[in-house]
């Protein structure tokens, strides 16, 4: 079918596969929030089919609520406490552990069964750990969504741990990298957030067809507000069972949080994130800082406090509590990695800081000047609104996906997906 222009550049009356490693609602989490404005825009002029593996009750529900606001859903469960073995099962095998994690036989079965009847006209796939799923198939034109080269996130953790891990988390990623390779050659379009991913995947791929779509935020839902904020106050927002973020408070907490107690002994940090390990609860231990633990809403967190941190030492394609807390009116003080993944610049828009001394150094500025406070708060708001606003970032999606549907061509041949 060809795509039909509704005006504004977009397409109409496809039919669509949105396929998913994470059932994508509610929208709460980088990926999940990506991949639900992705379905939202595309479902508002076509059919779309939205399949993703369940992995408990919860997900079930919020597959079934999904259904009810128009498109069609394909799930599977797959089991969180299956999960380890998948993993090890996948790793034993020589096949990747992130694809052996997420691999759902049943669903498997379902989606290539509904591409083979010619259902569909696009498929769209979120995340490579799925994109085995369809990679060998002809028919639709495929669009596989990379976001981030997950491959390169591995080899990043293999310069913070130990053997026997580094040598897991290097295995990982070398095997990943040339599934990577070889899902680029057989899907019509890659996609990446942002431009540093561009490069990961020209270096992995070489001279694939890509386009780069950055994250967006709901600048309805991230709005500031006039409430008065807590000038000794400062956020960090984040899942707390993931590494990078784990490793990225640890190391604030000891080296960069007693030098903002000097200069303000009053200071306070909430660390906010669902799933606090235990290392992470242990900070609550430290003078002035507070875990919350999971919560209902992020945003009165972030709008009390003079400013967020992420100094992230790990960090790869865009991180969203920048987006949000600029959104929001709340200054953001990043490390150069963290910082990377945004369309904004330093001193301007936010913060960087280098280290944990620098960091501090930043933190105390927003914390002791209101001025300056102020006028990040501006102008990181003006630039999320002009650089990250969903509707432009699909607006962009959809123009490309136009242009490989008129013009798509098709690489047969899946191949085993092992190392």
């Amino acid at each position: 079918m060809t795509p039909r222009d509704d005006g504004g550049g977009g397409i109409r009356g496809l039919r669509i596969l949105y396929l998913s490693h994470r059932f994508p609602y509610p929208p709460a989490g980088g990926a999940k929030v990506r991949a639900y404005h992705t379905i939202k825009r595309l479902a508002a002029h076509n059919t779309v089919t939205v399949a993703a593996p369940v992995r408990d009750a919860e997900e079930l529900a919020a597959a079934e609520t999904l259904a009810g606001q128009g498109p069609s859903v394909e799930t599977a469960p797959i089991s969180r406490a299956g999960g380890l073995v998948r993993t090890l099962g996948s790793a034993l095998t020589g096949h990747t552990a992130s694809l052996g994690y997420f691999r759902s036989p049943r669903l498997i079965r379902r989606v290539r069964q509904l591409v083979a009847r010619g259902e569909f006209d696009l498929v769209v796939v979120h995340s490579s750990s799925v994109a085995p799923y369809v990679a060998d198939l002809v028919g639709p034109t495929k669009v596989l969504d990379f976001v981030d080269m997950d491959s390169r996130k591995w080899l990043d953790y293999t310069r913070y741990t130990r053997l026997p891990m580094r040598l897991v988390y290097a295995l990982e990623g070398r095997c990943l990298s040339r599934i990577e390779r070889r899902l680029a050659a057989q899907f019509d379009l890659s996609v990446v957030a942002t431009a540093v991913e561009a490069e990961s995947l020209q270096a992995i791929a070489g001279t694939v067809p890509y386009t780069v779509v950055p994250n967006g935020v709901d600048l309805s839902y991230f709005h500031p507000t006039e409430d008065a904020y807590d000038p000794k106050s400062l956020c960090f927002v984040g899942r707390m069972d993931y590494f990078p973020n784990v490793q990225a408070m640890h190391r604030f907490c000891a080296e960069a949080w007693p030098q903002v107690r000097r200069a303000v002994p009053s200071a306070q940090l909430r660390i906010v994130g669902a799933n606090p390990t235990a290392r992470v609860r242990d900070l609550a231990r430290i003078a002035g800082v507070e875990v919350t633990g999971t919560v209902d809403d992020v945003r009165p967190y972030v709008r009390a406090a003079a400013c967020t941190v992420a100094p992230l030492e790990i960090a790869r394609g865009t991180q969203n509590k920048l987006l949000e807390s600029m959104a929001l009116g709340v200054p953001v003080v990043a490390s150069p990695l963290a910082a990377r993944g945004v369309d904004a610049r330093a001193p301007d828009h936010l913060l960087q800081a280098a280290g944990p001394t620098e960091t501090a150094q930043r933190v105390v500025e927003l914390m002791t000047d209101p001025q300056e406070r102020a006028r990040l708060a501006a102008a990181g708001r003006a630039q999320v609104e002009s650089r990250h606003d969903w509707a432009r970032a699909l607006d962009r999606f959809e123009h490309d996906l136009k242009t490989i549907l008129h013009d798509h061509g098709r690489v047969d041949g899946a191949g085993e997906w092992a190392c």
